[in-house]
């Protein structure tokens, strides 16, 4: 069981994708001990996100991150913001409940981020719960994209895709081993939560893969930086995974996978608020069904095929318990959200010599979203029953070019693409439907003179279709109720309006960055590598919401009926601009490793100066690791700066610079009678720091002491 990962090595070659995407699922599975030494055959890591290819994500033109089980394992990632908070350019806000964390990337949210799990759209959207629900037990691997990307992903690649793999059978049982059972319980106190994992990894037969899981999680309210509690944060949580990989030969693979969330939650109906108010027993249910087909033709290297049927289901039923919300306790609310689709994709090569290698990819890709909202009144305020279809081709070159002109030194990878997508949305809350489409190109050149250096830029336009919530809000958004402003105040209703007029947003962003990476640095068998880039997107139609809610005594008058009553709407903001800058850097050898991260962004409507987006603070992020091979353990310190956020257009909305301290060690001994036992120690926000992130009403979690043991039994 490997702790310390790969110090990885640069495979300076453009047309070895394939082995490389290969030995890439090889490395992490090395005993600590045997990485050490094969040291000299390791590769950078591999992204496929970022092209549908396997590339390298340093030569890749642009920023892309990918985190593998060893750094998940070590963060003991109870949520997807464990796993993800620490990259660049992304930020987890709305609180530390569970339910409630959303994603940003490069200041863009919500649909405006493409969230893929195993390459299955995830479309849930809601104003106060997290666009997804999944538990880190059964990642593999993760990656983020930053930047345009609809030239692949159609709508909501605006700010970028994030997508998670699930366990993989063939990453945990090696050569001559055919199952593989883990069991695994550990604790945090910050929110009292035990979980328990199994899981089960078996080849029965030649060529199947099978992958087993389940994991329950249960924890209570969570103790703040500040001393304070933050109450009704209790969650009772099950996920489950199943999945076969058949290899049928001659190039042939057939993949089922079914994914299971359930989460029993009691916390207010708005999970994002930092109160212990309106409180609702909230059941969230994420249900996932997959097939997959691959064929890659050994002897044609035109067909290097993948197809992905789906159903995602996704429900959210909330009953309430008090009477401090806009309904009487005992109200059960429900909001259901189905999505249908397809991809299929191919890839096929040219080899033009050793000057040239070209790789086209190609396909197509349809869903369909289907959501229905109810309550004890027939439809649910601010859940519109509707539903949107999308339909798109896309196109991609990769050009990797050796010399290229005769007269340039090193390599030239230029990597243009296009998509076109036409999409409906529909709902009996509008006279007509809203149709419209779309084409997204892009194009990326990345030049590496040497082995040691590359420069690169891209241009992307990208767009992002209104979603059935900004088109067709109607109902009550909140009510503040009578009496709270003394005897004969009246209750104010603030009410959704619906715009079946919103324009699709359309972003067009301009990126240039550098990297420098170098190979026996201070030591043999050691790397430094940094990447850096800065972007400006410029945007149209940006989708904006906006609560118009009278200001008491100064704007109306609470005790006259109506008087205070506001509105909700959606509309869009004719121009504005994004930018930023973000810069990766680690160096890594047999006995240290730091990994450093650090993004800004800023974003205005041009027209009137206002902030937009969701802006966070400069971050800065430090990780730094000794290994210890000899005790088969590791030992690392991880820092979170931010700095003052002034990024703002209303004073509340400021926030206090901080810096948060974490420390962690592992041990996972590899012979002997303990082998296959691991142990994770670690404490988050070891001084107990009070800070809070941007956009959100509560603080974040306090010293958190945390514990996992597991062991894995492999025969």
């Amino acid at each position: 069981m490997a702790i310390f990962g790969a110090t990885y090595k640069t495979a300076y070659c453009r047309k070895t994708y394939v082995s490389m995407l290969a030995l890439a699922v090889a490395v992490p599975a090395l005993s600590t001990v045997a990485a050490a030494e094969e040291a000299d055959k390791r590769i950078a890591p591999i992204s496929v996100t970022a092209t549908r290819s396997p590339i390298e994500a340093f030569e890749f033109p642009g920023m892309v991150t990918v985190i593998d089980r060893d750094e998940i394992e070590r963060r003991q990632a109870s949520t997807p913001a464990d796993i993800l908070g620490h990259v660049p350019g992304v930020e987890f806000t709305s609180g530390p409940r569970r339910t409630g964390m959303t994603p940003s990337v490069r200041g863009f949210s919500g649909s405006d981020v493409v969230i893929l799990i195993d390459g299955v759209r995830q479309n849930f959207g809601s104003a106060h719960d997290g666009r997804f629900f999944l538990d880190p037990s059964v990642v593999e691997q993760a990656e983020v994209l930053r930047g345009g990307a609809s030239s692949l992903y159609g709508s909501g690649g605006t700010g970028g895709v994030i997508e998670f793999r699930t366990l993989d059978a063939r990453k945990h049982l090696q050569a001559g081993e055919s199952a593989q059972l883990e069991a695994k319980t550990g604790y945090h106190t910050a929110n009292r939560e035990w979980h328990v994992t199994t899981n089960a990894f078996a080849t029965p037969i030649e060529g199947l893969g099978v992958v087993g899981s389940l994991t329950r999680r249960s924890s209570g309210s969570i103790r703040l930086g500040n001393g304070g509690e933050l109450g009704a944060s209790d969650d009772d949580l099950l996920s489950g995974l199943a999945k076969l990989n058949y290899d049928l030969g001659g190039g042939h693979e057939l993949s089922a996978t079914y994914l299971g969330f359930t989460n029993d939650a009691q916390e207010p109906n708005n999970g994002q608020s930092g109160s212990a108010n309106d409180i609702v027993d909230k059941e969230i249910q994420s249900d996932t069904y997959r097939l997959g087909y691959n064929f890659k033709d050994p002897s044609n290297a035109l067909i290097d095929l993948d197809a992905v049927v789906y159903f995602q289901e996704f429900s959210a039923d909330e009953l309430r318990l008090d009477n401090n919300g806009a309904g009487p306790a005992g109200e059960l609310l429900k909001r259901d959200v189905e999505t249908f689709g397809f991809r299929l994709d191919n890839r096929s090569r040219f080899d033009f010599g050793d000057a040239l290698g070209v790789t086209l990819t190609y396909g197509a890709e349809g869903y369909r979203d289907e959501q229905d909202g109810a309550s004890a009144s027939g439809n649910r305020d601010g859940v519109p029953d509707a539903d949107t279809e999308f339909y798109g081709i896309y196109a991609q070159a990769e050009l990797a070019w050796n010399n290229p002109f005769g007269v340039l030194p090193g390599d030239l990878l230029v990597i243009p693409g296009v998509r076109y997508d036409d999409y409906k949305a529909s709902s009996a809350l509008a006279a007509t439907d809203t149709e419209d489409d779309s084409f997204s190109p892009k194009v990326g050149v990345s030049y590496l003179p040497n082995d040691w250096l590359v420069l690169f830029a891209n241009y992307a336009e990208a767009f992002r279709a209104p979603d059935i919530n900004e088109l067709y809000l109607s109902g009550v958004h909140f009510a503040i109720p009578a009496g709270t402003f003394g005897p004969g105040s009246q209750q104010a209703t603030n009410r959704f309006i619906a715009n079946p007029d919103l324009k699709p947003q359309t972003t067009e962003t301009f990126e240039f960055g550098a990297g420098l990476t170098f190979d026996d640095v201070a030591m043999e068998g050691d790397r430094f590598q940094v990447k850096a880039s800065h972007y400006r997107t410029d945007g149209e139609n940006f989708i904006d919401l906006e609560v118009t809610q009278p200001a008491f005594f100064t704007e109306c008058n609470p005790f006259i009926p109506g008087n205070c009553d506001g509105t909700t709407r959606n509309f869009n903001v004719a121009d504005a601009e994004l930018d930023g800058t973000e810069v990766e850097a680690s160096y890594d050898n047999e006995r240290v490793r730091f990994v450093l991260g650090y993004s800004e962004v800023d974003g205005e409507n041009t027209q009137t100066g206002a902030k937009l987006g969701v802006l966070t603070p400069d971050q800065l992020h430090l990780d730094s690791m000794l290994k210890l091979p000899e005790f088969d353990s590791l030992a690392g310190w991880r820092i979170e700066a931010a700095d003052e956020f002034d990024k703002v257009n209303a004073a509340n909305e400021r926030r206090d610079g901080y810096v948060v301290h974490d420390i962690y060690a592992a041990w996972a001994p590899t012979s002997g009678a303990l082998q296959g036992v691991r142990l994770d120690l670690g404490i988050d926000n070891i001084f107990d720091k009070a800070y809070a992130r941007a956009f959100t009403d509560a603080n974040e979690p306090g010293r958190d002491y945390k514990i996992a043991v597991s062991y894995a039994f492999t025969w």
